[in-house]
């Protein structure tokens, strides 16, 4: 940071601590702006992330919001390359955001734009996209949580599966497969099958652990091992249903749909179906419209997760979970193995 700079920062800091939040913030709009018509990239950003920060760190989420989103315009007129530097810059700005401060999203939004056009990845890179999730999730912003969750990394699944056993644990009992689901389902309609196995994983053995009275059988083969839960029936439906995808067997997941034909009428997860149904196993779906843009253009740009029944579950969909924990259907039969 030059020394020019670095003067402009003191000042507007002084104005910060005394309370003059508003003439400090146009002030620095205003001498970053010319900066940039200079095409001086490297004093605009400097000062827009210093500017940025101050205000942030006073309470001030909007004023510094304004500067983040102003930064973001710098980073696309510059074509800013995607390297650790100008990521680590934006997620320190996010990351000194007010909790729960509504302008937030705006530039999140100006995050995943910027990253899509100047890196490989269209959606955004998965990185990103992690470290937003996970900053949604410890506020408690469920909904975007997930979407930013299902496009990140590796270690995305522990977060996004924790995430849901917590809302879970909130809930009634009989409704844990629709939580798990919230996971299940957007990983499998990218294509990511590992960490939809990985999320289920997670949040079953967490339900095992602190639910030890629960009833499971285990139906092990020397290629793969399978926990049947009695009084979850849906949730034996989502783990058959990997086993299916990971083997290709259409017969598979044929044979799955209509053993829980039931159970699945109680759920919202029919597109969802279809969608892994011509993904997976080569079944064309009967419609003009094209469901796996639709869902993933609901969730990605601002639309509730489309995979999974809501939290609170009608109270018919309850009384019936209710009376399933009551007489709890035998397990289906174990899939052939090879």
């Amino acid at each position: 940071m030059s020394s020019k700079i670095q003067k402009v920062i003191a000042r507007q800091k002084t104005k910060i601590e005394e309370g003059e939040f508003y003439e400090a913030h146009q002030q620095i709009r205003t001498i970053a702006n010319r900066y940039v018509k200079s095409s001086d990239w490297t004093s605009a950003t400097d000062l827009l992330t210093s500017g940025a920060s101050l205000l942030l760190k006073a309470g001030q989420g909007g004023s510094g919001a304004d500067l983040c989103n102003y930064l973001i315009e710098v980073y696309q007129k510059a074509d800013f390359p995607q390297n650790i530097e100008n990521k680590a810059r934006l997620l320190a700005l996010l990351r000194a955001f007010p909790p729960n401060e509504p302008a937030k999203k705006k530039f999140v939004a100006g995050i995943v734009e910027w990253s899509a056009k100047s890196g490989e990845f269209p959606t955004g890179d998965p990185e990103l996209h992690h470290v937003i999730g996970t900053l949604f999730a410890e506020e408690g912003e469920v909904y975007d949580a997930e979407k930013h969750l299902t496009l990140g990394t590796s270690d995305s699944a522990g977060v996004f599966s924790d995430m849901e056993y917590e809302w879970y644990a909130s809930d009634e009992p009989s409704t844990a497969s629709h939580y798990a689901a919230r996971a299940v389902f957007p990983y499998l309609l990218i294509g990511n099958v590992r960490a939809a196995n990985k999320s289920l994983l997670l949040f079953t053995s967490k339900l095992s652990s602190l639910h030890p009275g629960l009833g499971v059988q285990s139906i092990s083969s020397p290629s793969s091992d399978i926990r049947i839960y009695p009084s979850l029936p849906l949730l034996n439906f989502l783990g058959l249903l990997l086993l299916a995808v990971q083997r290709g067997n259409s017969d598979l997941f044929k044979q799955l749909k209509s053993h829980y034909a039931t159970h699945l009428k109680e759920t919202s997860w029919d597109e969802a179906l279809q969608q892994i149904g011509e993904m997976y196993f080569g079944i064309k779906i009967p419609s003009q419209s094209n469901p796996m843009f639709d869902m993933m253009s609901s969730m990605l740009m601002g639309g509730n997760n489309p995979f999974a029944a809501k939290k609170k579950e009608p109270k018919t969909v309850a009384a019936a979970s209710q009376q399933q924990q009551q007489q709890p259907p035998p397990p289906p039969p174990a899939p052939a193995v090879d």
